[in-house]
């Protein structure tokens, strides 16, 4: 069997920026385990899926262990090759996800992507997130992941988290944020119990951090930056539940999968 595949650099204007991800287009369904084996060869931190329906397209996310039920850069990277590869005749786009219908368009921004807004509330924070980050955040709150705000962006910048403590906590990651000195907010994420010890750009979290820092900041739009070591840039508008998500992305490469079955 021979695969189709594109390697996507995600919230990035130019190779080696922002979040790769790899896209592969089916015509129909492969079996879970396939999906996940091709994920785990890949070892980025997520691999798309996607298989045209009546509508849109059904869309699904792996990492090198595990599927996920949101990925925001993925599905900018999918929507990419769409638009630029295979001249997805429409303006608008819609993907039919674990997370419901996502409707991803061209923007000024470069593509924008129609999110479910996921406003995290504050909780204690438990004794292993503490510990795993060596440092006392100002606040912790928590929605799929848990949210540790800190004073300053030079903060978050040098945090230095501990994959194997962050392993043992019982939410999917840890978003650590603060104010930036040159966006609105910064932010970086870490899912070690997903196999990403560090995210490059994760759009799922801005779906947490978006509302969050709109209501700080009593500002909307907002500007993020992700300052992991490739980085990435996020434009976030919150419409009621909705979060729109926009950045840019570029073509890495384009590969084919050859695997007997």
């Amino acid at each position: 069997m021979k695969l189709r595949q594109y390697q996507v650099d995600a919230f990035a204007s130019r190779v080696f920026k922002g979040n790769p991800a790899a896209v592969v287009p089916l015509t129909a369904w492969l079996a879970d385990s396939l999906l996940q084996a091709i994920a785990e060869e890949n070892n980025l931190s997520e691999t798309a899926f996607f298989v045209p329906v009546n509508g849109g397209y059904e869309l699904r996310w792996f990492t090198p262990v595990a599927e996920v039920d949101l990925c925001g850069h993925a599905t900018l990277a999918t929507a990419h090759v769409l638009f630029t590869h295979l001249k997805h005749p429409l303006r608008s786009v819609s993907f039919f996800t674990k997370s419901g219908e996502l409707v991803v368009k061209p923007a000024d921004a470069g593509i924008e992507m129609n999110f479910p807004s996921r406003k995290p509330a504050p909780c204690d924070p438990p004794k292993l997130l503490l510990e795993a980050l060596g440092a006392r955040p100002t606040e912790v709150l928590a929605a799929d992941d848990y949210m540790a705000v800190f004073p300053s962006e030079e903060i978050v910048r040098s945090l230095k988290p501990d994959p194997s403590v962050l392993r043992r906590l019982d939410l999917r990651g840890v978003i650590v944020t603060a104010l930036g000195d040159s966006a609105d907010f910064v932010s970086r994420f870490f899912a070690p119990k997903l196999g990403i010890d560090e995210d490059p750009v994760t759009g799922s979290a801005h779906c947490v951090l978006a509302p969050y820092w709109s209501e700080r900041l009593k500002r909307n739009p907002l500007n993020a930056a992700q300052v992991s070591k490739r980085g990435g840039l996020i434009r976030c508008e919150l419409q009621g539940d909705r979060v729109l998500l926009s950045g840019q992305a570029v073509t890495f490469m384009e590969a084919e999968i050859t695997f007997e079955t």
